[in-house]
């Protein structure tokens, strides 16, 4: 069974987006993410064992441990 958690900072980032058709784009790019959550690119450095997953000029952080999901972020690509 998958556990699936998302950080205050992510719901509270999702909750502001007003944009209705972005908001779809994130909602499948979550349902891709728990359908197969070690697709995506792995990041390195400072960001080493998260993920991330590209929306137009956005990123959606998570973190994938073997049964559990956590949604870490999701930020304008200039705030890298």
């Amino acid at each position: 069974m998958l556990i699936i958690e998302r950080k205050p900072k992510f719901i509270k980032t999702i909750s502001k987006i007003k944009n209705e058709a972005f908001k779809r784009k994130v909602k499948k790019q979550i349902k891709k993410i728990i359908d197969n959550p070690e697709i995506p690119k792995h990041m390195r450095y400072l960001r080493k064992g998260t993920r991330e997953v590209y929306i137009e000029s956005y990123r959606l952080s998570y973190s994938f441990q073997k049964n559990k999901i956590i949604f870490l972020d999701l930020y304008h690509k200039d705030k890298q």
